[in-house]
């Protein structure tokens, strides 16, 4: 009996070890996405999968070798420069694209309020985006493992009343997605930055 007992224990605890050696592993493969939101990271995959479904398999999101190493996100995309050339092609492009509607033109302000019906369209100056674009770097720098400095407003705070839709969001991830395309970056590397970019949706679409 107490061998019985012993040989039983023997073998849980050799179960033990091989299931930690197999989460282990699994671990290791599991593709890395920095959202930590599942439904994020499901939306990068999909508008990949659907990128390289209209493109072919030689899209442009090809054009860079992963560079995984050890290396975080953050400096698999260049840093900081690399970042900023990024986002700075992003937001110009995102203004210039009346599907996103950047600058609210049209939107009025809801509610009950004395201001209810009063225009909410941005008219923002040169410093103003220059201000965003700063913003919007130190804030995929936090998310992609760079610096932890971010010095913007939160994120459904500084979109309130916006009432932004899930369309004109879709539409500035295609632009985000263009930009992404227009420098090479991986295709890895662009899962896990849509990712992020994805995560906030919950905090910044209004119209759904």
């Amino acid at each position: 009996m107490r061998n019985r007992i012993m040989l039983g224990a023997a073998l849980l605890a050799m179960q033990l070890a091989l299931a930690g050696c197999g989460s282990t592993q699994a671990t290791q493969d599991r593709p890395f996405h920095t959202s930590g939101n599942r439904e994020a990271d499901q939306r990068a995959e999909q508008r990949i999968a659907k990128d390289e479904q209209l493109k072919g398999k030689g899209g442009a999101g090809q054009a860079g070798p992963s560079t995984r190493a050890d290396k975080t996100l953050y400096d698999r995309l260049g840093g900081d420069e690399g970042l900023q050339t990024i986002v700075s092609d992003f937001v110009d492009r995102a203004l210039a694209d009346p599907s996103v509607n950047f600058k609210r033109i049209g939107d009025t302000r809801g509610g009950f309020s004395i201001h209810r019906g009063a225009s909410i369209e941005w008219k923002p100056t040169d410093e103003d985006i220059k201000k965003l674009k700063m913003h919007m770097v130190q804030f995929l720098a936090l998310k992609s493992g760079g610096p932890a400095k971010y010095e913007g407003r939160e994120m459904k705070q500084a979109h309130a009343g916006m009432h932004i839709t899930n369309a004109e969001f879709d539409a500035s991830m295609g632009d985000f997605k263009a930009s992404l395309d227009k420098f090479g970056v991986a295709t890895s590397e662009q899962k896990e930055l849509l990712a992020i970019m994805e995560s906030v949706r919950p905090q910044i679409v209004e119209e759904r």
